[in-house]
């Protein structure tokens, strides 16, 4: 018995292999969203050595001679710079091991690491309740890892690279054209076309509608390419819901953050985590949302 029959026939050993899998990949994705924005500065200081005052300020940003990549250079503590050896790299017990101190220098080490890969497994385990084993659940594991890389990104650099934003779209496209399934993996491929249409024009239109009547930018073009990745994946009849989620978590976080923490209601708020989650959601349950919020109403 090989070991995708394995996994096809026993659901523990299925959530065990999504749960290690996930923490690995979500250690991972810790050096994606670190390192990934800075590859992206470096490249755009080399083609314009010009750049504005406002670049963010970074060493690898000083010497680009010196290769910086998700590969190299090596795990290291920022400060001290001692290397991060392999058990001090276990996604979760390395943090609980150290207790949350560098073994070196002893400077604390941001809880974020952690909880991006305990967020990472957890939200790779809920997959299995809708998806069971085979390509829909391989592709819904590679969404939400992009959607989770992206997010925190976001947050960071209020940036959504484009070669994630439009690599998900393509993936999307793929998956639904008839490669794997002659309907598509999740809808048929004119659904993710119009999806990838009607996501990207929809938030265009709000950009510029709203640049028109106020003279300022409400949010960014990465927003509209994400919009258009997710109809990509889940076709055009997903889209109201995910605007519709992402648009009233978005002003609740908004209006709280201004309320109670006393926000300047002039800083931008990065909308591509709410557009991430309420596609991340509408990818499980929009069916259900959908047929609830129907029945409710009429």
């Amino acid at each position: 018995m090989s070991l995708f029959e394995v996994l096809a026939a026993e659901p523990i050993a299925l959530f065990i292999a999504v749960i290690v899998l996930s923490l690995l990949v979500g250690s991972f994705l810790n050096v994606v969203i670190l390192r990934f924005p800075v590859m992206m500065f470096r490249s755009w200081k080399q083609e314009c050595q010009d750049f504005n005052e406002n670049m963010p300020t970074h060493p690898a940003l000083e010497d680009l001679s010196k290769p910086y990549n998700l590969i190299k250079p090596d795990s290291h503590c920022p400060k001290c710079q001692a290397p991060v050896r392999a058990w001090q790299n276990i996604p979760i017990i390395s943090y609980l091991l150290l207790k949350g101190q560098c073994a070196g220098c002893g400077t604390r080490i941001g809880v974020r690491y952690p909880a991006v890969e305990l967020v990472t497994a957890l939200m790779s385990a809920m997959l299995l309740l809708v998806y069971p084993w085979g390509w829909p659940l391989a592709a819904m594991l590679i969404f939400t890892w992009l959607l989770i890389s992206m997010s925190v990104i976001d947050i960071d650099h209020q940036i959504l690279p484009d070669s994630m934003t439009l690599g998900l779209m393509w993936i999307g496209l793929i998956l639904n054209s008839s490669l794997l399934t002659p309907e598509g993996l999740f809808t048929d491929l004119e659904s993710a076309v119009l999806g990838a249409v009607l996501g990207y024009g929809s938030l265009w239109s709000v950009f510029w509608i709203f640049k028109l009547v106020t003279g300022k930018d409400g949010m960014g073009f990465g927003d509209f390419k994400l919009l258009a990745a997710l109809g990509a994946w889940l076709g055009y009849t997903a889209l109201p819901l995910i605007i519709l989620l992402s648009s009233v978590v978005g002003a609740v976080v908004g209006i709280a953050g201004i309320m109670i923490l006393g926000r300047d209601k002039n800083l931008p708020i990065p909308f591509g985590p709410y557009l991430a989650m309420a596609g991340w959601i509408a990818a499980l349950w929009g069916e259900k949302i959908t047929h609830w919020y129907l029945n409710s109403v009429l």
